[in-house]
């Protein structure tokens, strides 16, 4: 068994080649240029600890994790043209270095070679295999287009926001675990058990991530604190805070939405204070989190067989950074 920090080793050893040809320059040299950013690779690893729950890894794994890796990348160039972002990971973004023209057809030919590496993989489960994929590929943009109709709506239940959640951003985590998890000749059981465990714990994630956007510290977060209460985001603290809070609080946190002073971050991170909103999020990340490790534990294999999975589990929601 490797854990997670070996597979990634592994999967970047494996991933760093040229996915693309060299002509047309101006459509391809942006799509390498993107890849070379970076960033975590979790969707991809999680692919190849799914099989290896359940037998060695299969070379068809590798190729899957690629397929996701180019369509989480695929999706991050679109989501920045979106958002009118400047910068992924402290690096121009594609439509900032080139153009929107560019960005849009280098996205877009990313999700074509995704697919030329899932059609690599053994005629015996691509069909299952491509028809998760392209349920995914589908939920992610189903969640994409719910957090875009958030940013016009002035209020947005807390079940609306996990649901759009859940689609932006744990389904392709789930996916990636089911994924490997059939490669490795799982049962339908089983696999249905990992999907949930990726599933609740990729609201988890978010709700730890939105807690340390307010809370974190910034030297261990890497970035500033309260980005998303700049964007007038609609997170998982910011729903609560509006739906507890009293009318003078509420009063308050309209005026700075639509003001946005200088010292807007700590106005509304001291309403979040006095609603105990910090509290309230931690309580509900480990909800999320119990529920998936209930999922973990109903898997039939050995505990020793799902220690890198419990480790990473554990990373991913204490995390600071």
């Amino acid at each position: 068994m490797h854990s997670f920090k070996e597979l990634s080793q592994l999967f970047s050893k494996h991933f760093e080649q040229n996915h693309f040809p060299a002509q047309p320059v101006n459509l391809y040299e942006p799509c390498q240029y993107f890849l070379q950013i970076g960033g975590k690779r979790i969707r991809p690893v999680l692919t190849l600890l799914g099989n290896e729950l359940f037998a060695e890894i299969n070379q068809d794994a590798y190729a899957v994790a690629t397929a996701i890796e180019l369509f989480h990348n695929f999706t991050l160039i679109h989501d920045d043209m979106m958002d009118a972002a400047s910068l992924r990971r402290g690096m121009q973004t594609v439509h900032t270095k080139y153009n929107s023209n560019i960005a849009l057809l280098s996205g877009d030919v990313m999700l074509i070679k995704a697919y030329d590496y899932i059609a690599k993989i053994h005629p015996d489960y691509l069909a299952r295999i491509l028809t998760l994929f392209n349920k995914t590929a589908a939920e992610v943009c189903e969640g994409q287009q719910m957090d875009m109709d958030f940013e016009q709506q002035e209020t947005v239940l807390l079940e609306d926001y996990i649901k759009m959640i859940g689609l932006k951003t744990s389904v392709l985590l789930a996916a990636a675990l089911q994924i490997g998890a059939i490669i490795g000749g799982a049962s339908e059981g089983n696999c249905n058990h990992l999907y949930q465990f990726g599933l609740n714990l990729g609201i988890a994630f978010q709700i730890q991530d939105d807690y340390l956007d307010a809370f974190g510290d910034p030297e261990k977060f890497g970035k500033e604190i309260g980005g998303d209460i700049k964007q007038n985001k609609k997170t998982f603290l910011f729903l609560h805070a509006l739906d507890i809070a009293n009318a003078d609080q509420k009063k308050q946190i309209e005026h700075l939405i639509s003001t946005n002073p200088n010292n807007k971050v700590d106005q509304m991170l001291s309403i979040f204070e006095a609603c105990n909103v910090g509290d309230w999020a931690n309580e509900l990340k480990e909800k999320y989190f119990q529920a998936a490790m209930k999922h973990l534990d109903d898997i039939a294999v050995t505990s020793m067989r799902k220690k890198p999975l419990v480790e990473l589990a554990n990373f991913l929601i204490e995390r600071e950074s």
